[in-house]
């Protein structure tokens, strides 16, 4: 990730083109780092996770899933320096989520300089920005560092490593081992025609050369049969070097000679499917066209009709409006109406009722039953207590039993 801009702009900046495809090259990174602390063991099988590819988080494929992995990982990676940090399950606040990551982030002395509405994606260069710092913090927590790469030294080979000046005195020396090499071949077989002579004949000149016309004696039949056995041992099969550089520009100018033809005959068909689909294209531009004009009155008639449509609408709207009001209105008048003709009723039914007029007569009735019987008690009592004083008056000892005859009396009655 490039600290000289911000991360989330554009390509067309000061990154270049190349911009575009560095999310992979860091994606590829924390792989790396993922798998120096064994997460395939340590944390996917723990939380049930299957093993990410090198562009899971350089790509958008699931946004949902990318999310939980993303922060599962972020926390299970925080865990791994030391933090308490706890596991978000997929149904939590994805913004305290983020928050919390972020904070984490930032107690390391790590910069934070994107909104944090990037990272709900799951994916993307910020979450991969994320996830390789708190990489990096895991692994010092571990005690890992990055050692020096040890190169292997390969022995170079004296053919393939020449100088330019060494070239040419090699290519002397072959020369003259090539022509030292046939120099010996034609001394063998003037040796091996000179023991044939000496075979032949004995009395050869200074030069060895024989007198006399050599003539074989050795059968035709043994000779070839002889020939068929040997050959198979005078075969010298050459073992092509894959190191060769002319290996290679051999295959290069094969592969160069079959994209040429392949890109003539490709080009061809690619340049007939041009004129197919140009053609193509200007009868739909033209059909349309001509579709267009045709329809375009009843097009203006459909707008009208529409708008027409929409203006009765609206009315219908305001006089349901009205129609609902003045139906609540109905109801409540109707309620009160009802409610009159109940209390009209109640008043009809008791002014002609005469049930109320005659219980009255009966209690008027009894009431002066009463009154007249009360009367007449007190007379009693009072003709009682005249009679007992006028007693009581003549003779003075006798009046109390009089008086409790009175009583007797009156009791009785």
């Amino acid at each position: 990730m490039s600290d000289d801009r911000r991360r989330g702009e554009d390509a067309d900046g000061d990154g270049g083109p190349g911009a575009l495809y560095m999310p992979y090259v860091q994606m590829e990174d924390l792989l790396d780092k993922l798998k120096l602390m064994d997460y395939e063991k340590e944390f996917c099988k723990e939380f049930g996770f299957k093993p990410f590819s090198r562009h899971y988080f350089a790509l958008p494929t699931n946004p949902g899933e990318q999310f939980f992995a993303f922060t599962s990982l972020a926390a299970w990676l925080f865990r791994k320096t030391g933090m308490q940090f706890d596991q978000p399950q997929e149904y939590d606040d994805p913004n305290a989520t983020i928050s919390s990551i972020l904070d984490a982030l930032r107690s390391f002395g790590h910069s934070v300089d994107f909104p944090p509405s990037k990272l709900k994606q799951g994916c993307g260069e910020q979450c991969i920005y994320v996830l390789a710092r708190a990489s990096d913090e895991a692994l010092k927590k571990t005690g890992f560092s990055w050692k020096k790469p040890i190169y292997p030294e390969e022995e170079q080979e004296e053919d393939n490593v020449v100088e330019d000046e060494s070239e040419l005195n090699l290519q002397k020396v072959e020369d003259e081992m090539m022509a030292d090499d046939t120099e010996e071949e034609f001394e063998e077989e003037e040796h091996l025609l000179d023991l044939g002579g000496m075979g032949m004949s004995k009395d050869s000149g200074e030069g060895g050369k024989p007198e006399e016309i050599m003539e074989s004696n050795t059968d035709a039949h043994e000779w070839k049969l002889e020939v068929e056995r040997v050959q198979p041992q005078l075969k010298v099969t050459i073992r092509t070097d894959n190191k060769d550089w002319r290996v290679h520009v051999e295959q290069m100018h094969t592969h160069k000679d079959g994209i040429e033809t392949s890109l003539t005959e490709t080009k061809t068909h690619l340049d007939k499917l041009h004129d197919e689909i140009t053609r193509t294209l200007e009868k739909i531009g033209s059909r349309e066209k001509y579709i267009n004009n045709q329809l375009e009155h009843l097009l203006n008639e459909f707008r009208s009709m529409q708008d027409q449509a929409a203006e009765t609408k609206e009315r219908y709207r305001q006089g349901s409006g009205g129609v609902t009001e003045r139906t609540r209105v109905l109801a409540e008048v109707t309620e009160e109406l009802e409610r009159v003709k109940m209390e009209m009723e109640e008043k009809g039914s008791s002014m002609t009722d005469g049930a109320p007029l005659v219980n009255i007569k009966k209690a008027i009735a009894k009431i002066k039953q009463d009154m007249n019987q009360m009367d007449i008690r007190t007379g009693v009592v009072e003709h009682i207590l005249l009679q007992a004083r006028l007693k009581d008056k003549n003779d003075g000892g006798t009046g109390l039993d009089n008086e409790a005859d009175s009583d007797f009396e009156y009791k009785a009655y």
